[in-house]
């Protein structure tokens, strides 16, 4: 019986491939932390017309990097990053249009059709 001996460095460094070390971790988080006092800074100081495309694209950005370091998908199998990827394209197809019923559903007259109006 041939049995392989694997040390616990060994088992350790394999895991160590799967992600980022501690310190990247909390410049990860440092980075997120700074990210959303700017989401927050919207909030106490006029952007004008840049406030919500500004809030939309650090949305993005913030979803990317969590989904890309704290889930994995960046040290992950393509396959999982494309499985996730159509998920997500599906759940915004499926909100869009739920969205543009919202629109096309509602009265013109903008009553609900209670008996108040």
């Amino acid at each position: 019986m041939n049995t392989v001996a694997v040390s616990e460095e060994e088992t350790h460094d394999e895991h160590q491939d799967h992600g980022l070390s501690d310190v990247g971790y909390i410049k990860i988080a440092l980075l997120l932390a700074v990210l959303t006092a700017v989401e927050v800074a919207t909030y106490f100081w006029d952007f004008g017309v840049l406030e919500v495309p500004s809030l939309l694209i650090l949305m993005v950005v913030k979803f990317q990097i969590v989904v890309s370091y704290f889930m994995h998908l960046k040290f992950d199998s393509k396959v999982f990053t494309y499985i996730f990827v159509t998920g997500v394209i599906l759940a915004m197809v499926v909100f869009a249009a739920m969205g543009t019923s919202m629109v096309f559903w509602q009265n013109p007259s903008g009553c609900d059709l209670s008996a108040y109006c």
